[in-house]
């Protein structure tokens, strides 16, 4: 099989995996070499300012002894099968930074053989670039789960970050699709992935000169639709992630019907609207100072795909508003729907030199069509014939502002929520910017 072959089925078998984004990663290029990662860090899709980059995002081999019910790469597949070279995908990687194709690699792996196996295969792959070819732009890896602790420390050295795919929400979601895989198997390399982090940390305050270690952190994906775990299971679980492990990033991808299976639930669609969701919560519990109690609980334990979770949690909390906002503190600003943590800054600092109004909040970036129903600006609602304060009314409001209309408890659809994956495009902004 030739290169051009190989890199076909191996890309296309990547594109399963999310877990990768803005770096964070200092590493700088140094005399004689090529790539750096350090002026803005490297993604696949976006970086935090809102520019699109690229990488090169490949699986080293998508031949696998594992059988995962949900994975296009299970070995009862029938789908064509390859596998680079360490070689070989060294010199792809330095071929396309060099025509300017890419700015970095993500690279991701089958297990073949073993994970040890398949985990030196991919070591060997990012020592070759760093040291042979002198490559300093960025490395995102995939660690591989089972792999000896030694060959992950060492893999450690060379890469700027690193992701474990938990990929299922529970032991129960793990028997019954992927059986060969266990909940210790993938705990295990993140919880020493984390020590090693934190123990190089230590070491570069004491030695300017010590080896980096993961300096973008560690990241992980969720599978979201292939079992019946609901939103608050899987919000749970990666907020418990966040404070256990100090991720960087918990990816959420929608389950993509690939594959026929009577464990599997039989769509014609992928949840993209609810991936969506799951993501507008992630930033809550990241920088918004929400827990998952508060968005979810159980008899509530799904969002309403209709509504951001901000403004479903305020519907259900309208007891706390409305706000003033020439008095509130910066984290009750933070959760009136419509105020995001820039434009909760941005009150802050203009409230210092005047009474702000409606119209000021305007200038300063604040979603009105959402804030207008829970704050107040000079004692005053918006100025409008009415403001409901009912929970019903308000949610009615926003629907229909957002084009969804209901009527007789029917709800009609815009094109827009007929199509989710098209919605989730339209707010897509809130996925890179955290403006909820």
């Amino acid at each position: 099989m030739n290169l051009i072959e190989k890199i076909k089925i191996l890309s296309d078998s990547a594109k399963y995996d999310v877990s990768c984004s803005s770096s964070g990663s200092d590493r700088k290029n140094k005399k004689g070499g090529i790539g750096n990662a350090a002026p803005a860090g490297i993604c696949h899709s976006w970086t935090p300012d809102g520019r699109c980059i690229s990488l090169l995002k490949v699986l080293f081999t998508n031949s696998c002894i594992y059988d995962c019910k949900y994975c296009i790469n299970r070995s009862s597949n029938d789908v064509p099968r390859a596998s680079f070279t360490p070689d070989e995908l060294a010199s792809l990687t330095i071929n396309f930074y060099r025509r300017n194709y890419i700015e970095g690699l993500f690279l991701s792996s089958a297990i073949c053989q073993s994970p040890d196996y398949t985990m030196e295969q991919l070591l060997k792959s990012v020592k070759r670039l760093r040291e042979e070819e002198n490559f300093n732009g960025y490395i995102h890896i995939k660690a591989i789960p089972g792999a000896s602790n030694a060959l992950i420390e060492e893999t450690g050295k060379y890469v700027d970050r690193m992701s474990v795919n938990i990929e299922l929400p529970s032991n129960e979601s793990l028997k019954l699709l992927a059986p060969q895989k266990t909940k210790e198997s993938i705990i295990k390399p993140m919880g020493f992935i984390k020590s090693g982090i934190i123990q190089n940390q230590e070491e570069k305050q004491r030695f300017k000169s010590a080896p980096k270690f993961v300096p973008g952190g560690q990241s992980t994906q969720l599978i979201i639709g292939a079992t019946k775990d609901n939103d608050l299971k899987i919000l749970k679980l990666s907020e418990s992630l966040y404070h256990s492990y100090e991720l960087k990033r918990v990816y959420y991808s929608a389950y993509i019907p690939v594959s026929k299976h009577p464990s599997l639930p039989a769509i014609s669609m992928p949840p993209l609207l609810r991936e969506h969701r799951l993501y507008q919560a992630d930033w809550l519990l990241r920088f918004y100072g929400f827990n998952s109690g508060e968005l979810l609980n159980e008899r509530n334990p799904n969002f309403d795909e209709l509504l951001d979770p901000k403004s479903d949690w305020a519907l259900r909390n309208l007891d706390k508003f409305p706000v003033e906002v020439n008095k509130a503190d910066y984290f009750m600003l933070l959760r009136v729907p419509g105020i995001g943590v820039k434009s909760a800054q941005r009150i802050l600092q203009a409230r210092r030199v005047s009474v702000l109004g409606f119209d000021d909040l305007k200038k300063l970036g604040i979603v009105l069509k959402r804030a207008k129903y829970f704050i107040t600006c000079k004692g005053k609602y918006f100025p409008q014939r009415s403001i409901p304060t009912n929970s019903v009314s308000i949610r009615r409001n926003i629907l229909s502002e957002d084009n969804i209309k209901i009527h007789e408890n029917v709800e009609q659809l815009s094109f827009f929520t007929l199509f989710p994956g098209i919605m989730a495009a339209k707010e897509n902004i809130s996925r890179i910017t955290g403006e909820l």
